[in-house]
Order: C-alpha cells, then structure tokens, then sequence
C-alpha cells in the first residue's frame, strides 16, 4: 500500500515537473519564435489590444493604453500628441510601431529578458499582463517653449541637450500631427488619415525630423573645419587666414564667393576671431584645401559624422560628409567645406557637435529615456552618461569656445545673447537657390560651465525669416533653461 502511494505520488511531481517545464518553455523560452510567427493571431491581438506601458515625461503620461468596450480590450491614446509625434512615434495595427514605441517595445510590453519574472509572476498569478513605463529626458515646459518657438507654416526643428550627459532636454519638429489618427482600431479611417498625413510637406510620421532628416548644414560646419585646423599643427590661435572676396580655381570659371551679409568684404585678411564672427567663406575653404579632404573627414568623423551606428534609442540616420561624391575636386572640396553641396547633417548631429565643444571636446551619447519602472513602479534602469568618443583635445575646444563667444558677442549672432550670461554660438546659411537657404544657429551657455546646448534649423527660408527665428529663439530658450 505504502509503495502505491509512493509510485502514485512519484508519478504527480514527475507530471508537475513535466506540466511546469512545458508552461516555462512556452512561456519564456520559445516565447520570441512563436512571437514572430505570422500565424499567432493571438499573439497580434496581445500586441495591439494589451496593456502596453506608459511613455512618460516629467511623470505624466504622453502615450498610455486605455480600456476599451470592444474585443481590443485597450487602445493605444497619445496626449499632446503635436507636441511629442517625433518622439513617441505611434503604434498602429495597421502599420506597427515607430519611434519610442519600436524602440522600446519589449519594456512597453513587459516582454525583455529583464521582465521574465514579472511574467512569471503573472502566469500564475492569473494576473492582467502589464509593460513597463519609460520616462523620458525631456522637459515639458522646454518642449513646448522649443515647439511654439517654430512658427506654423514655416517647419524646422530644434533639439535641447545637456551637453554633459547627453541627456535631451526637448526634440521638436514642424510640421507635426495627431498620432490618434494612426493609432486607430478602425482600418478605414487609418488609410483615410494616412492618405491624407503623407501629402504634408515636410512632414516626417516616422521620428522627429530633428534625427531622421538630413540638411546642409551651412556654416555651422566652419566648426569642424577650425578644429581640423588647430588639430593639423599648422595652424595656431593667432594665424592670419586669406579672405579673399572669391576664390577661383584653375581652369574653370567657377568662383566661390565671400559671404555677403556680414563683414567680411571689409578686409582681406582675417584672424580666426573674424572670420567666424563674420562667418567668411573664403578662410574656411582655403583651410580645406590647404589640409585636403582625408582631413576635414578624419575631424568630421570626430564629431560623429559618417556614424551610422546612433541610437537614441530610436535609430539615428546618419550624417555624412562628403557625402555621396567620394573624391572631391577642388571646388567640390571649398564648397563642402562650408556646409554646402551634397554634406549633409541631422540637428542632432550639429546639437552633438556644438556639445563635444561644450564638454571640453568630449562628445556624450545622446538618450532620451531617463527610466524605466515596472508597474509596481520599481525602477529598472535609469540613464548612465555614456562617452562616445574624444572629438578634440579640451585646449583646442577651449580655445573655439573662446571665439564662439566673440561671434555672439561682437558676430553676427548677437541675437542670441543673454543678459549676464556667456554664451557661445554659430550661425550657418545653406544656400538652396531661388533665394532660399538652411537657416541655422548652434551653441551653448554658460560658455565657462556650459548647461545647455540649443540647436535650430529653418529649413527653405529667406536670409529675414531664418534670422528672426533662429538666433532669437536659441536666447529664448537659454534663459528658460538656465531660468530652471
């Protein structure tokens, strides 16, 4: 009898450990195949009708999953949704995920490895499965201040970081749109109001423009070239640079002309201080071919140009000098030089660069989730300051802060100054032809303890419009930053 009741309770815990070892496997280990198979449609209807976690900023909620009373028990709902459509993305039965919603989904469903025994725990439980929150780096009242500081109509974008973690204080982008709109249950009045997003022009539905489109980036680029300058050795803080009112080239009639909207046109010779004050053309595209394309490249890549590896965690698209040319000729080169021809950059990537400078010329990787937290709210993950690389010696970034400085102070930058507060800058103008350009302003404050770093670009606007908003609005935003 004795023996009976031993084999018979043998054969339940050998069961048990069958029956458990099955549900673990299921559960967590083949978990990601059966996921992927495009026959679960259980596992579809979980993606988009589940309890997906909130996307936060300054603690409340700017995408959340709300209780429904159809078969899709919740539905994702974005709140200012203008405000935040480039950084939130959306997640669309129709269409899957974009941005923080992509890049972040396996914490916003509770599916990482980390929350494994956040699964379990619900498993046996019986418990409704629930994702985690992200909180982001982003500030609200910046982010509104940078969003309303771009004018309807016009475009552009601007991106906030602290240029000591590489945290992004806000991200903005014109035009933008109702992430509602694609987030919808009903597939009809998705393709209407897909059909009707994508013929805005200059729209982006799938990430800030500030990260996902590529501009020339004018001179703001003279940075990178002075640094290429002052790192060559041939170079030192107190050289004479030709200022030529054009350069020519030998053998065609190409010239490359001085700018024309500041000083430049009064000597013929200018200092370092000088010419970016004035932004001169002609000093900075006979540095370029002075030192040759491999230079220029080699510092441009310093600075995170040609990286096609960022993440923010949002995949960045990369910003790319020279560009699809390969090999450049002469004029190619002094063009390139200067931020025009077919150089290309994200605000992001200008925003990193003018932070190397502000970090003494270390660049920090940029991020926007600040944490992470289980719905019991106990914090997963935070934001650690990551160095992504050293783009110039701290001497060489000290003495371009210096003249950044001077460029707001006595340039053409003025406008972004601050009552009482250093601030350095650089303004840029990509011609696009037809009277059109890139208008751009760069830089950061305090210069001798930088706290913020604010860059603006207006895309395809005339000389007044992009300095009526550029320049003035980085001073806008300076002093609500360092107000805080």
């Amino acid at each position: 009898m004795n023996q009976a009741i031993r084999n018979s309770w043998i054969v339940a815990i050998a069961l048990f450990a069958l029956l458990f070892g099955s549900i673990s496997y299921v559960q967590f280990f083949a978990v990601d195949s059966l996921n992927a198979n495009p026959n679960n449609n259980r596992q579809l209807e979980m993606n988009f009708c589940g309890n997906r976690g909130p996307i936060l900023v300054d603690g409340q909620a700017i995408a959340e999953s709300v209780a429904t009373k159809t078969d899709c028990k919740f539905q994702r709902k974005y709140n200012d949704p203008l405000l935040y459509a480039g950084l939130t993305g959306f997640f669309s039965k129709y269409s899957g995920q974009y941005g923080v919603e992509s890049a972040m989904k396996d914490e916003l469903t509770g599916t990482s490895d980390s929350a494994l025994f956040d699964r379990i725990a619900q498993a046996f439980t019986g418990a409704q499965p629930q994702g985690r929150s992200v909180e982001l780096t982003v500030d609200s009242k910046i982010q509104k201040l940078a969003y309303d500081s771009i004018p309807d109509g016009i475009g552009g974008s601007i991106v906030v970081m602290n240029p000591k973690t590489g945290a992004i204080i806000a991200m903005v982008s014109k035009p933008s749109y109702d992430t509602n709109l694609l987030a919808t249950h009903n597939k009809a009045d998705f393709d209407e109001s897909m059909a009707s997003l994508v013929g805005i022009p200059g729209i982006n539905l799938f990430g800030s423009s500030a990260y996902k489109q590529l501009y020339a980036p004018g001179s703001v680029f003279k940075i990178i070239d002075t640094a290429a300058a002052l790192e060559s050795g041939k170079y030192k803080k107190d050289s004479i640079l030709p200022n030529p009112a054009q350069l020519t080239f030998p053998g065609i009639e190409y010239t490359l002309p001085n700018y024309a909207n500041g000083q430049c046109y009064t000597q013929d010779k200018a200092s370092f201080a000088f010419a970016l004050e004035n932004s001169c053309n002609t000093p900075f595209a006979s540095i370029a071919l002075d030192l040759g394309q491999d230079a220029i490249t080699a510092q441009a890549e310093k600075f995170g140009f040609n990286d096609n590896s960022l993440t923010l965690p949002d995949s960045v698209v990369g910003s790319r000098f020279p560009g699809s040319e390969g090999k450049l000729d002469a004029p190619a080169l002094a063009q390139s030089a200067i931020g025009q021809r077919d150089v290309l950059s994200t605000p992001l990537e200008i925003a990193m660069m003018t932070a190397a400078i502000a970090n003494g010329g270390k660049q920090m990787a940029p991020n926007l989730v600040q944490t992470v937290r289980t719905p019991e709210l106990k914090t997963v993950s935070s934001l650690k300051p990551e160095v992504l690389r050293q783009s110039t010696t701290p001497e060489i970034a000290a003495q371009i802060t210096d003249w950044m400085v001077s460029v707001v102070d006595n340039g053409i930058a003025s406008a972004a100054a601050v009552p009482g507060v250093e601030v350095a800058g650089k303004t840029g103008t990509a011609e696009l032809g037809d009277g059109l350009n890139n208008s751009w302003f760069t830089g950061f404050a305090p210069a001798n303890d930088p706290e913020v770093v604010v860059t603006i670009v207006m895309p395809e606007v005339d000389v007044a419009t992009g300095a009526q908003f550029t320049s003035p609005n980085a001073s806008k935003l300076f002093k609500a930053v360092l107000k805080k």
